[in-house]
């Protein structure tokens, strides 16, 4: 019985982060019959996307879903995004590749150093197209978390997220 509780872990109409896809919220928990098997399956609407996401009950924990981050973790993230940015002198490919994996990994702090680093301020060089890509991609997974952890509209979000930057 024990095991079951921890793998009911998330109830409908609770907001997860998946990695792969970032905020989404859990519609419906359905019972299928798949080759035989049956299985339980999180239902998880990702609006943004216009996605919807199965994900097997046993296999949530393993995929890496996950609850919202908590407060204590929301205020690491903007310690981090105040931090200075940290450029490695590697070529852009690599670099490329390592803040796709953070923004992929779903941890809001290493989307956090993905934002921070790839931020441009007004007196800085322009970004290339491909970095402008991942740092919109990061900038838009953040403030989906955080609109979601503190019940605000993404738009909302997106401005605190800013300001932030800015200042930092």
């Amino acid at each position: 019985m024990a095991k079951d509780k921890k793998t009911l872990a998330f109830n409908k109409g609770d907001y997860v982060v998946y990695p792969k896809h970032g905020v989404g919220r859990i519609v419906d928990i359905e019972h299928q019959e798949i080759a035989g098997m049956k299985l339980d399956l999180y239902v998880v609407r990702f609006e943004k996307e216009k996605m919807t996401l199965r994900v097997p009950l046993n296999k949530a924990a393993t995929s890496g879903m996950r609850r919202l981050s908590n407060q204590a973790t929301l205020e690491e993230a903007f310690t981090t995004l105040k931090g200075k940015a940290r450029v490695k002198r590697t070529m852009w490919s690599r670099r490329a590749q390592e803040y796709e994996a953070k923004i992929n990994s779903g941890d809001i702090v290493s989307i956090a150093e993905v934002v921070r680093d790839l931020h441009r301020g007004d007196d800085q060089p322009e970004q290339s197209y491909s970095e402008r890509q991942i740092y919109e991609a990061a900038l838009g997974r953040l403030a989906r978390e955080l609109a979601a952890v503190e019940q605000i509209d993404e738009g909302e979000a997106m401005t605190k997220l800013e300001k932030v930057l800015v200042a930092a």
